[in-house]
């Protein structure tokens, strides 16, 4: 019996130091998500979406930046899709017909725009950071501007499917806007080592 309760004993004592050690290490890779999108408006989203990137990424601003521009180009590809979708199938009727056209027109403007800013962070250096950071964060700008104009077209949408288009382009902007925080975290803390 106190061979038994010893052995308990013992193996609590292992978990509390393991956890005990999990909780004290500087940086795992939960709170490298957690440190870098602690900029962000959306930081559930950026924390979900970004995780993945945690063992790459771990502190260098410059690589959290372009894989939120990265994930950002992902989303509003599938949005764009989803309203082409819409459209080719004449779901949405009526006077929704000229913004979705409109909201279709304005995001492939923004991937252009977000292929842009992605190239500019592959390619970053010391000598043009700084009017590097400034064409990005100017382009990631438009890219809001982008959904701010398609949403303006399903300002108070009426029925399911303008509801759902509204809904597809405002989360898309929170990715945009994620992406366009983390850009303006790297301008301010600078060129780190590991851009490559």
């Amino acid at each position: 019996m106190l061979m038994a309760n010893t052995n308990v004993y013992l193996t609590l004592l292992l978990l509390l130091s393991v956890l005990k050690w999990v909780q004290s290490t500087p940086h795992s890779s939960t709170n490298y998500v957690q440190d870098a999108c602690s900029v962000t408006r959306y930081r559930a989203l950026c924390i979900n979406t970004l995780a993945p990137f945690s063992t790459t990424a771990k502190t260098s601003p410059s690589k959290w930046a372009r894989d939120g521009v990265s994930i950002t180009i992902g989303e509003t590809k599938k949005v764009t899709q989803y309203l082409m979708k819409v459209k080719n199938y004449r779901t949405m009727k009526g006077s929704y017909k000229i913004p979705l056209s409109d909201c279709i027109e304005c995001l492939q403007d923004a991937i252009d725009q977000l292929h842009g800013s992605l190239g500019v962070l592959r390619k970053l250096n010391a000598r043009n950071f700084y009017a590097q950071m400034g064409d990005i964060t100017t382009w990631l700008s438009a890219v809001l501007t982008d959904h701010e104009t398609c949403l303006d077209g399903f300002e108070n949408p009426r029925g399911k499917q303008a509801k759902m288009v509204r809904n597809r382009v405002l989360r898309s902007s929170y990715f945009t806007s994620n992406a366009l925080a983390l850009v303006n975290k790297l301008a301010t803390s600078g060129l780190d080592n590991t851009v490559a």
